[in-house]
C-alpha cells in the first residue's frame, strides 16, 4: 500500500514555517504543499486548526500538528541522518530554552522593531534595542563555536535562524553593523545552504 504523504500548510516567508520545512527536508521526509494566504486563509486550514496559522502538518489519518517545534521534533524523531537533534539531555533542555526566548521575549521584541506603528506605546529605537539585546546574547552564545552546540548546525540552529534572519532583513544596514561578527557569519552560512534555498523556493 502507498504511503499518503502529509500535506504542510504553509506561507513561504513565514519564520516558523520555515523552520517546519527546514526539519523535513532534514529529514528527507516527503509531503504535499499548500502554500497559504494568510489574508485569505483556506476554508479546509480553519476547520483542521481555528486557530489559522502557519504551519499545520496533517497526516493521512486526520491527525495534525500544529505547532512548528513540534513538527520539527516529529521529523527529526522519524529520521536524523545528519544528527541535528542534541545528543544529550542537557544539550536539549539549552536547545529547548533558547527556542523558548525566541518564540517569547526574543519574538515580541522582532514584531514591535518591525511593526513600530502598531505598538506605539515605546519608541521605534526602544523596540529596536529590545529585539538587539537578543541578537547580542546570542552572539556571545557563539564565541567559541561556529553553532550554538558545536562545529555543526543543530535544532537550535535551525529554530532560530529564520527569526534572526527576519531582523537582519527589518534594517540590514543596522544589522551589518552591529558587533555581532559571530551571528552574522553564522545566519550568512545557514542563509547559502543548498538547504535553505531548497525549502525557500517559490512553488
Amino acid at each position: 500500500m502507498q504511503f499518503e504523504q502529509p500535506v504542510l500548510f504553509s506561507f513561504r516567508r513565514c519564520p516558523y514555517a520555515i523552520r517546519a520545512r527546514l526539519a523535513l527536508a532534514l529529514a528527507g521526509i516527503s509531503y504535499n504543499i499548500t502554500e497559504v494566504d494568510l489574508k485569505n486563509k483556506p476554508e479546509r486550514l480553519l476547520q483542521l486548526s481555528p486557530k489559522g496559522t502557519v504551519p499545520v502538518l496533517v497526516f493521512a489519518d486526520g491527525n495534525i500538528l500544529e505547532q512548528s517545534v513540534d513538527i520539527m521534533l516529529w521529523a527529526l524523531h522519524k529520521s536524523d541522518p545528519l544528527t541535528v537533534l542534541p545528543e544529550s539531555n542537557a544539550k536539549m533542555a539549552f536547545s529547548q530554552q533558547l527556542i523558548t526566548e525566541n518564540d517569547g521575549p526574543f519574538k515580541q521584541a522582532l514584531d514591535r522593531y518591525k511593526y513600530p506603528h502598531q505598538f506605539l506605546e515605546h519608541s521605534a529605537l526602544e523596540h529596536q534595542s529590545k529585539a538587539t539585546n537578543w541578537i547580542v546574547k546570542w552572539n556571545a552564545l557563539l564565541a567559541n563555536s561556529d553553532f550554538f552546540l558545536g562545529s555543526k548546525p543543530g535544532l537550535v540552529d535551525y529554530a532560530l535562524m529564520p527569526f534572526v534572519r527576519q531582523f537582519a532583513a527589518t534594517d540590514q544596514d543596522y544589522f551589518n553593523a552591529l558587533p555581532v561578527e559571530k551571528l552574522q557569519t553564522w545566519l550568512a552560512y545557514l542563509t547559502q545552504t543548498e538547504l535553505f534555498k531548497q525549502v525557500m523556493r517559490k512553488i
